[in-house]
């Protein structure tokens, strides 16, 4: 899994690229750890993550927790449809908002 972060205006767009598991999924926590030092919202780019089991899964739900926690959010952009399939079995899309797009996604924090 590659990770890469940039700013979107007062959004933080982080673009996963490849398969988040177990081998990895600790990188990811690890990564957004460093970037939470202050509130602030978040866009997860899924758009080149094929696959994600349940320790990516987990991560995933720890960021979320941690950004909720110092009063950001994290909203999903660009579910490929099996990962998608993932996050619906296991109900994560009733916790976070899922977004056909990245632009899609950063234009709801302006709306809300």
């Amino acid at each position: 899994m590659n990770i890469s972060v940039d700013k979107k205006g007062t959004v933080t767009l982080i673009t996963l690229t490849g398969k988040i598991d177990s081998s990895n999924s600790k990188d990811l926590k690890t990564k957004f750890s460093q970037l939470r030092a202050s509130p602030d919202n978040y866009v997860m780019d899924f758009k080149d993550v094929e696959f994600i089991d349940s320790s990516g899964l987990g991560a995933f739900v720890a960021c979320l927790k941690s950004a909720l926690e110092t009063g950001g959010n994290i909203k999903i952009a660009n579910l490929q449809k099996k990962v998608r399939m993932v996050f619906e079995i296991t109900r994560i899309h009733k916790i976070c908002d899922i977004f056909d797009s990245v632009d899609a996604a950063l234009a709801s924090y302006s709306r809300a």
